[in-house]
Order: structure tokens, then sequence, then C-alpha cells
């Protein structure tokens, strides 16, 4: 029975995450706009991604255990190229992901430097949660944000309990979206 929920939590998650950031993407494309999506917050989350993929991958450690990471840094590099898209310039986007691609093989130059950045992996991840709230909070307007997104991404942390705090801040980031949709009424 353990094994069997196991291995459901592990695919499930695996799946979810496959489509995790879908909801997005289709979101932007329909609303032709990143309005209300934090860059510094897919930035910081794009970089706890990235540190976590390359630990483990630095680690040797079995395949199914991080396979959901490279398919979310794929996702959120089309969600960065669609705010640069849709600010006017695609091509401000090449620093930032220069500097990620740097950043892998910078990673792993030491030891220690692999392993401090893992260290600072949930806080990575949690600055990036707060960062979106926070753009919610000024803005006051959730915009093109995907509340479904948020969602997935709670249930994402729901069942690896090393992402509790996770959970909290997406329910949190959920909320808020929630909270500033403007509703539009179409004339009849």
């Amino acid at each position: 029975m353990t094994s069997e929920l196991l291995g459901f939590c592990n695919w499930s998650t695996l799946g979810v995450c496959a489509a995790l950031k879908l909801p997005q993407i289709s979101a932007l494309l329909a609303a032709r706009s990143a309005r209300g999506l934090s860059l510094p917050s897919l930035l910081l989350e794009l970089a706890g991604f990235l540190v976590f993929l390359r630990y483990q991958c630095y680690y040797e450690y079995p395949l199914l255990t991080y396979l959901e990471y490279p398919i979310l840094i794929a996702q959120d590099v089309i969600l960065l190229l669609c705010v640069f898209h849709f600010s006017g310039n695609v091509y401000r986007a090449v620093p930032y992901i220069a500097l990620f691609v740097t950043s892998w093989f910078l990673l792993t130059l030491q030891k220690w430097v692999i392993d401090l950045a893992m260290n600072l992996c949930t806080f990575i991840s949690a600055a990036s949660k707060f960062a979106q709230l926070q753009y919610l909070w000024k803005t006051r307007d959730s915009g093109a944000v995907s509340a479904l997104t948020w969602s997935l991404a709670s249930y994402t942390c729901a069942v690896l309990i090393r992402f509790v705090i996770m959970l909290a801040l997406n329910i949190w980031v959920t909320a808020t979206v929630l909270r500033y949709r403007k509703t539009i009424f179409k004339g009849e």
C-alpha cells in the first residue's frame, strides 16, 4: 500500500509538472499580455529550478527523482520569452538566458558552491513566491496570472513534505490572484 501511494505521488507530481505552466502560457497568449506576472518572481523560480536540477545531476541522483525539473525549466523559459515578447523586446531575454547557462557551469566549479546553492534553494523558491505576491499587492491586479497554474503548483508541493512552505505560499498567491481578478462583463 505504501509503495503504491508513493508511486502515485511520484507519477502524479511528474504529470502535473509536465503541464504546470501550460495554463499560464495559455493565459498570456490569450491576453497577449504579461500583465500581473512578476519578472523577478519568474527569474527567481527559474534560478531555483536550475540549482536543484544541477545539484541532482552533479550528485548523480536517479533521473526519476528530478525529471520534472527539466520540464519546468523549459516551460519557464517559454514564459520568460512570452514576458519579453509582450513587453516588446524578446532580445532582453538573452542576457538572462546567458546568465542561466553560465550558472549551470559555474555551480559545479567547486563542490561547496553547489552545496551552498542547494541549501539556499528553498529560500530562492520562497523569494520567488514573495516577489509574485508583492507584485500582486502593489498592482492590485492579477492580470493574466493563471490561478490554475498556481493551484497545480500547490498540488506538487503538497505531495512532497519538503515543500510544505511552498504549498502555503502557492495557495497564498492563488488567493491573491483571485482577490485581484477583474471581472469582465460582455455587453448583451
